[in-house]
């Protein structure tokens, strides 16, 4: 039996952009997704997930690709739970070459699909744990690399590196393409407010897509959540946060334009703002789920944890380290 554990992340500046190669800086935080697996000798596969919001459930399931698990919950929430771990441990058997079961047991404070990077600390823990499980260790590089296969087998195509990359090694990221790489950034005092809700990511994507075929302006925009992460990234080397707030609320704007905010999303930004936030943004693909602010003082939080349609309101610590491996 092994175990590992892998950290979410906020996009400081970038989601949606990222997508068309344009930078982004992410960081980790200290809400993570432990994966725990056996191997067993069948070939099956059973997941057992908690906490990932959703009630508690188990599945059991043939190796077979139409042997679909038999459970009594919607096929989405199955889906959610299920889909990530299905192609993380076919990145396990490519790598080892071996084609056995695992019961795979997942406990993660990570809201599911609410923009905190859910799927891909679920993914690189599994892939760490089920390598490992083989006798086999990964180095960071090659974790995310599998684990980002992973996401975009499953985003059909549409995934970044991001996410992956900044799960995997932790600490802030830079990711521009391919190119990926750990980044100096201050100790930025992050806080979170989730609605309890989340976006279809591939929805989303798609939409900015389609916008972005249509409309030069919603390219140009797209360049311009660059041009603004470019600019935030000055920022952060010269520890001026008032700049990197400025800057997460100019993101936010864009990222409404390209149609990707909500009402809650937007109700959170403005009561951050409005109880003195440096700054204040969606992080991740919208729609519902998380905003990230900046804001030194107790002050958005609290308001947060008053503001109407806001579930939970949390101060995020970066995580300097990326996956854990646990035993």
């Amino acid at each position: 039996m092994t175990r590992s554990s892998a950290p979410g992340k906020v996009y400081l500046f970038g989601e949606h952009a990222v997508v068309y190669d344009e930078p982004a800086v992410l960081c980790a935080i200290e809400r993570r997704a432990q994966v725990e697996v056996e191997q067993r000798s069948d070939g099956k596969l059973r997941v057992h997930a908690e906490d990932l919001s959703l009630d508690g459930f188990t599945v059991e399931y043939g190796a077979a690709a139409d042997d679909r698990p038999d459970v009594d919950v919607s096929e989405s929430l199955v889906t959610a739970a299920t889909q990530y771990v299905d192609s993380a441990i076919e990145q396990v058997r490519d790598v080892t070459g071996d084609e056995v079961g695992f019961d795979v047991t997942i406990e993660s404070d990570i809201p599911l699909g609410a923009g905190l990077g859910s799927s891909a600390a679920v993914a690189v823990a599994a892939i760490d744990a089920g390598t490992r499980a083989l006798g086999t260790t990964l180095e960071s590089d090659e974790l995310a690399d599998r684990a980002y296969r992973t996401e975009y087998e499953v985003q059909e195509g549409q995934a970044s590196r991001a996410d992956t990359f900044c799960s995997a090694t932790g600490g802030a990221v830079r990711v521009e393409g391919d190119d990926c790489r750990p980044t100096e950034s201050p100790d930025v005092p992050i806080v979170i407010g989730f609605d309890g809700g989340a976006g279809d990511t591939g929805e989303l994507v798609s939409g900015v897509r389609s916008l972005r075929e249509e409309y030069d302006f919603a390219a140009d925009t797209v360049e311009a959540i660059g041009d603004v992460v470019r600019n935030g990234e000055e920022a952060l080397v010269d520890d001026d946060l008032e700049e990197v707030g400025d800057l997460m609320n100019f993101n936010h704007g864009l990222l409404s334009a390209l149609g990707v905010s909500s009402r809650s999303l937007d109700t959170m930004v403005w009561a951050a703002r409005d109880a003195g936030a440096l700054g204040a943004k969606l992080t991740g693909a919208g729609g519902g789920g998380c905003i990230v602010a900046l804001d030194p003082t107790p002050e958005a939080e609290t308001a947060l944890s008053f503001t109407p349609g806001c579930q939970e309101a949390f101060r995020a610590e970066l995580a300097e380290t990326g996956v854990k491996r646990l035993e």
